[in-house]
């Protein structure tokens, strides 16, 4: 397969290493490895186990169940993917947008197959790809349907499925989670706890842009990175056609007060917010972001599939040359899938 170095009209780029030819081989008997977050969602672990085991006893595969707390959720997820791999089978993801995030991240590195069972609040990764919230029906696309390949979004080299930010995003993220722990997980709470953050203080950031020899200098109070079509389409944002062309699509803000930013998520909720003159979206292949820390600071406050995290600066932002094979529907007009699809 020939190395592509064509530029795209819009300005992306197509990668410059070669991808996969083919998804990686599967072995019908190998065992099914599913890491399971027991902190994700609603459902408990009980329930959890007997649908997985029903699955597998109805369609005469085996697999093993990983119980794992977030804080080992990586190591797990680091094991499976590398036995998953070397027997050629399927790791599997049972929990919420950060739980696959961990996953996705190890199935991308070791390079096997990866499948989902959505059990957070959003599932934003697995609608998009037509996979059923209902754990039955999800095990159904996992057992009948072949590997596709994703396209992955990497920030210093960690994968992200659904987004990317720092600044604001982040920090809305982080009172979401402390609103959920008190008043449980639903949109609503969401909804709320974001309405509360946007109404607090923000610092504005001071970021340096590189994009090529395109250098743009600006202040704003988030910059967000969308990687999943149905995110950004729910929200009103034309950049969602980006992810067809193998690119991501950046969104940032203009300073503006507590109230106009309330009034941005009220958009966004009613799906217009890209008609908003105080935002700005484009879309991109690979892009530098050089934050202005504070003297003797080097990290920032980055969050990426719905968990925060430090990171070193400066931060690159790029589509990875190699996609994610993920196990999901055909459409009915019988593609499979591209790395530049979206995820």
């Amino acid at each position: 397969m020939g190395v592509l170095t064509n530029r795209l009209s819009d300005g992306c780029f197509v990668p410059e290493e070669p991808q996969l030819s083919r998804a990686p081989e599967i072995d019908p008997a190998a065992p099914l490895l599913f890491i399971i977050n027991a902190a994700s969602g609603r459902h408990d672990s009980d329930a959890t186990r007997q649908q997985i085991e029903t699955a597998l006893h109805t369609s005469g595969r085996t697999g093993e169940l990983l119980f794992t707390h977030p804080d080992q959720l990586a190591q797990v997820a680091q094991q499976a993917a590398r036995a998953a791999c070397a027997r050629h089978g399927i790791v599997v993801a049972v929990g919420g947008d950060g739980t696959i995030n961990s996953v996705a991240q190890a199935a991308h590195v070791q390079g096997c197959v990866m499948a989902v069972l959505p059990q957070g609040t959003f599932n934003y990764f697995a609608r998009t790809h037509g996979i059923p919230a209902d754990a039955a029906q999800a095990a159904q696309v996992l057992l009948r349907c072949e590997p596709v390949p994703v396209q992955v979004g990497l920030i210093n080299e960690r994968v992200f499925l659904v987004n990317a930010s720092l600044g604001l995003y982040p920090e809305l993220l982080q009172d979401r989670e402390a609103y959920k722990t008190r008043f449980g997980r639903s949109r609503v709470v969401a909804f709320a706890a974001a309405l509360v953050t946007l109404l607090g203080q923000h610092r504005q950031l001071r970021l340096r842009i590189e994009r090529g020899t395109n250098v743009r200098d600006l202040t704003t109070p988030t910059l967000f990175i969308g990687n999943n079509r149905l995110q950004l389409e729910q929200v009103g944002l034309a950049q969602a056609s980006a992810l067809d062309q193998g690119c991501l699509a950046a969104v940032m803000l203009r300073p503006i007060g507590a109230l106009a930013m309330s009034w941005l998520l009220l958009r966004g909720s009613f799906g217009t917010l890209g008609e908003a003159d105080t935002v700005e979206s484009f879309q991109f292949h690979r892009m530098l972001v050089k934050p202005r820390l504070a003297w003797g600071g080097g990290r920032v406050k980055v969050a990426f599939d719905g968990e925060v995290n430090w990171m070193r600066a400066p931060l690159e932002f790029r589509v990875s040359p190699k996609p994610l094979y993920l196990i999901k529907p055909i459409t009915e007009d019988g593609a499979t899938g591209r790395a530049g699809g979206g995820a």
